[in-house]
């Protein structure tokens, strides 16, 4: 039995070898079709790939002052006024200060109504005989040291009001909350955050920033058409109104993995706008856009000045 058990593993050894390597040549199961594509309208034409976003830009709400989360107004993908509440900033200890300073100003307004009656009284006393001009004087002191002291507790009520404001975020213009990033009972920080709190921007009409490569930004006029089409459906397109351009070419802040794509490859970002109800399209989502354009050899043809710049 034992010599007979080692000629058995091997066989078993070499059977599981060979249908490993069997396995392993079986063909890769075959991929979906891919996305159709979309094709310029324009016989000649710069292409560029846009990032959507608000026409007020993406707005990164964040808060002045650190603290636990305390309430929440509002809700994703809803559109609120200019000034609305959108979140709250634990107060208590605010208005834990504001209570005695409130007292504070009762007290001063009270010390600065006797004061006030004894220089009445007094002024109605014959000067010499019942009360010295100096103690007459010193009592007009007391009533503007009084009026003094009811302006300073006055003032600081104002000021712990003002703070509470503070703990209150409310929505810089008329828009859409696009993102909520903290929750109820979470710390909110103070200052610059990736995420941040909130995003938030009018998206009534969009706007899309498009990357245009610097060897190609000579091409591109203000009154050239162009269009965008959906990825994944050039059956949805839309005309593209010209907006501006962001006068500073910078590096692509999105590359999309094409093989001809550097990664140095710095780009001349021109923003265009077109209405949300135009496409079923969300803000933050990549666009394909074309811009008929001069063909990209032969002399440059004189340059138009950009919108607001002398010629």
């Amino acid at each position: 039995m034992r010599k007979l058990l080692l000629p058995v593993l091997a066989l078993a050894g070499f059977a599981l070898a060979a249908m490993a390597v069997i396995q392993d040549n079986d063909a890769a199961p075959a991929r979906g079709a891919p996305s159709p594509t979309a094709s310029s309208p324009f016989a000649s034409y710069v292409e560029g790939t846009g990032i959507t976003e608000a026409s007020t830009g993406n707005i990164a709400i964040g808060t002045p002052v650190s603290g636990i989360v305390k309430s929440i107004a509002v809700t994703w993908n809803e559109k609120v006024a200019a000034g609305a509440p959108l979140f709250t900033i634990d107060d208590r200890d605010v208005r834990a200060k504001l209570l005695p300073a409130e007292a504070k100003v009762k007290q001063a307004e009270a010390d600065l109504a006797k004061t006030k009656n004894l220089l009445k009284v007094a002024g109605g006393l014959a000067i010499g005989s019942s009360i010295s001009k100096v103690d007459l004087d010193n009592r007009r002191y007391d009533v503007a040291i009084k009026e003094a002291a009811v302006s300073a507790a006055q003032a600081q009520v104002k000021e712990l009001k003002i703070e509470l404001a503070r703990h209150v975020v409310r929505a810089p213009v008329a828009g859409r909350v696009l993102q909520i990033n903290t929750r109820v009972g979470e710390f909110a920080q103070s200052g610059v955050l990736k995420p941040p709190l909130m995003l938030f921007g009018d998206d009534s009409r969009l706007y899309l920033r498009v990357d245009i490569d610097e060897n190609d930004a000579w091409r591109v006029r203000p009154d050239a058409p162009a269009v965008a089409f959906v990825r994944g459906n050039p059956k949805l397109k839309t005309p593209l109104k010209f907006v501006r351009f962001d006068p500073y070419v910078v590096p692509k802040p999105i590359l999309t993995g094409s093989s001809t794509e550097r990664s140095d490859m710095r780009v001349l970002e021109v923003i265009y706008s077109f209405k949300h109800s135009a496409l079923p399209v969300y803000a933050g989502q990549e666009m394909d856009a074309f811009i008929k354009a001069p063909p990209g050899t032969g002399p440059a043809a004189p340059a138009k000045a950009h919108p607001g710049k002398p010629s």
